[in-house]
């Protein structure tokens, strides 16, 4: 892969394009192709949503950076999107996690201040590492680049415990240890977005996880505030799930699926999706 080719550029290239650039979190490699049909420019692959959907497990930082490789590869290997893949905190090892994820095809990754055994960022009873703990983190993630346009954010979930002046304070320092860009976790008002795009030099990013602390904010209240990414990490896959159950719902009560199908998907439009001409 040459240097202009790389994910790293594509992450970058589609930032240029679109501000805000809205990222579209995708599960699996199917979801991937789903959201590349609907127009998206880059793709998200969420801790949590490994956890939840590849382990059925919470997350609180059991998985580790095999278990999220299996499924950057599988995305990777289908949908030429860049990726921004959630690293947690590195798992003890920043500088390996980010060789890993670049080797499997990722573009970006977003590693975070709090203690490994971390929770959801929109969770109370957070715990948060000394800024120079977390200093070293991304010291050792950007050494790990493959090349310079790799692209390593640092996430902060400081806001929660030290308000939004103590949470910039720690992202400037993230971005004087080496962060391409800022992932400003649980915030509660634009205004919020405003100090923290006035208070760093690189792009920062907006995480509108459903059912958290952030408001649902549009495309053009963050444009405004000068944000640079809109994250949508588990929107679909929250759908599908619920969609899924009522399906499963239905069957066990109905004793036939015929109540549900127009719930579902056609062949049809699945070997759409896919690129696939069945035999005739």
């Amino acid at each position: 892969m040459t240097p202009a080719s790389s994910p790293g550029v594509r992450f970058r290239a589609a930032l240029d394009h679109e501000r805000p650039l809205q990222i579209a979190g995708a599960i699996n490699a199917y979801a991937a192709l789903l959201a590349e049909r609907a127009g998206f420019h880059a793709l998200y692959l969420s801790g949590a949503g490994v956890a939840n959907h590849s382990y059925g497990i919470p997350d609180t930082g059991q998985t580790e950076l095999a278990d999220v490789l299996i499924d950057v590869r599988r995305i990777a290997a289908r949908v030429s999107l860049p990726l921004l893949v959630d690293i947690d905190t590195g798992w003890d090892d920043p500088a390996t996690a980010v060789r890993e994820m670049a080797k499997a095809g990722a573009a970006a990754v977003h590693l975070e201040d709090q203690v490994p055994a971390k929770v959801c960022g929109h969770l109370p009873g957070k715990h948060i590492v000394p800024t120079a703990e977390m200093v070293a983190r991304v010291q050792a993630a950007v050494s790990g680049k493959p090349d310079r346009d790799f692209v390593v954010m640092a996430r902060t979930d400081a806001a929660a415990n030290e308000g939004v002046p103590g949470a910039i304070a720690r992202a400037q320092a993230y971005v004087a240890a080496g962060a391409d860009m800022i992932f400003a976790e649980a915030l509660h008002h634009v205004d919020d977005y405003k100090k923290f795009v006035a208070g760093v030099n690189v792009p920062v990013l907006a995480n509108l996880t459903e059912f958290g602390k952030t408001p649902l904010l549009t495309v053009d209240e963050l444009r405004h505030a000068g944000v640079a990414m809109i994250l949508y990490p588990l929107s679909a896959s929250r759908a599908a799930a619920a969609a899924s159950f009522e399906v499963y719902r239905a069957i066990r009560h109905d004793g036939t699926q015929a109540n549900v199908v127009e719930k579902m998907q056609s062949r049809t439009d699945l070997y759409d999706i896919l690129g696939y001409q069945p035999p005739k």
